[in-house]
């Protein structure tokens, strides 16, 4: 399915929310600037003397903390390569296999904390107080439902939740309740803790749906990975590309566009998606309301949701939010469009109510289920 059709569900009518702050003051030679302070608190470029002045401010600053972006994870290591040779910001990247809740702990209010995040939906909802608004120049190519109306996070890329597997250690996956059989022992696994993780937590409402449960009823998806464990299928490992190369979890529920960059370690992977439990999702940039580098934290969201920064999410198998827009105005990179995966049916996309009452439900069951 097209991300069109995606971003469609996911958005409803426009909405327009114009947050207007203080510009910074003009030199004698009559260009904008933008202060520490201004930058601190500029919602958009414009808001920040314009982008002249915000690359200026970013260039100053120098330095930029991202947090839980492995390389291979939607082509991440291209982007910060790209990024930082762009504008001459040294990138610190920290604890690039973090889950979503991790990165905002990772909030104390010192030097050490990431300027941004990228996290699923549940944890973007639960800690919008951590966040800071802020519009891209792009703003408007984002629908309506995929983005907090003042720009307190917006979603980024995308993807389906789907099975990889290798298919030189264990049968060919038809349904997911194959997981349950004898040729799957000690095999099967989720590539994150779902009480923390968004990725995880979206593998188990896929089993959930798969399994007769529903985007409200995320309770048959715990119950199946009870029964996975019950019979020793199940294997209480988070999945890495290391993992799967090691042979360690050779079938593991992951997003395609992850689960695909297997293949170039694994030259038997495959990957299966249930056409009764297609299970779509975005994740979500928002800037740390204390951001250490708070002009280089908004030149890093203009990168990305520029022209450039969304077709190298795109080339890594990712959905990006304005692909749609890109593709009607003609800017998309159309080889990397036409190399997503397939996916045969109409996916289920969880709003964000019920993202947060399945992890609710997890985060209370998960240990007696699995344990």
């Amino acid at each position: 399915m097209k991300l069109g059709s995606l971003t469609r569900r996911l958005g409803l009518a426009a909405v327009a929310f114009l947050v207007v702050a203080a510009c910074g003051s003009s030199p004698s030679n009559g260009s904008a600037s933008c202060s520490e302070s201004t930058a601190k608190t500029a919602s958009s470029a414009t808001a920040c003397g314009g982008m002249d002045a915000l690359v200026a401010a970013a260039k100053a600053e120098g330095k930029l903390s991202v947090i839980a972006l492995p390389p291979d994870w939607a082509n991440y290591g291209a982007i910060i390569s790209a990024f930082s040779a762009k504008y001459n910001i040294t990138i610190n990247s920290i604890n690039p296999n973090g889950s979503s809740q991790d990165e905002v702990n990772a909030f104390d209010g010192t030097s050490r904390a990431p300027d941004v995040v990228d996290v699923g939906q549940s944890v973007a909802l639960a800690n919008t107080a951590k966040f800071t608004p802020y519009k891209v120049a792009t703003w408007s190519d984002i629908p309506a439902g995929a983005k907090e109306p003042t720009g307190l996070w917006f979603n980024d890329y995308g993807g389906y939740m789907g099975i990889g597997y290798d298919s030189s250690k264990v049968p060919a996956i038809t349904s997911v309740s194959d997981l349950l059989g004898s040729a799957f022992k000690s095999k099967v696994a989720l590539a994150g803790d779902p009480t923390k993780s968004n990725q995880g937590l979206n593998g188990v409402i896929m089993a959930s749906v798969a399994n007769g449960g529903s985007l409200d009823d995320v309770s048959k998806g715990v119950d199946f990975f009870k029964q996975l464990k019950q019979k020793g299928n199940y294997v209480p490992v988070v999945g890495t590309a290391a993992t799967v190369k090691a042979g360690q979890t050779p079938v593991l529920f992951e997003w395609d566009y992850l689960s695909t960059s297997h293949g170039k370690d694994v030259s038997t992977w495959k990957i299966y998606v249930p056409t009764n439990a297609i299970i779509g999702g975005y994740y979500n940039q928002a800037i740390n309301k204390d951001a250490p580098h708070p002009a280089a934290a908004r030149l890093w969201e203009e990168y990305l949701y520029s022209d450039e920064g969304q077709n190298l999410w795109l080339k890594g198998g990712a959905r990006p939010v304005r692909q749609a827009a890109m593709t009607t105005a003609g800017t998309v990179d159309k080889t990397a469009a036409a190399a997503l995966p397939a996916v045969p049916g109409a996916p289920q996309v969880p709003t964000g109510d019920q993202t947060s009452k399945a992890s609710q439900y997890v985060v209370a069951n998960w240990s007696q289920a699995v344990s």
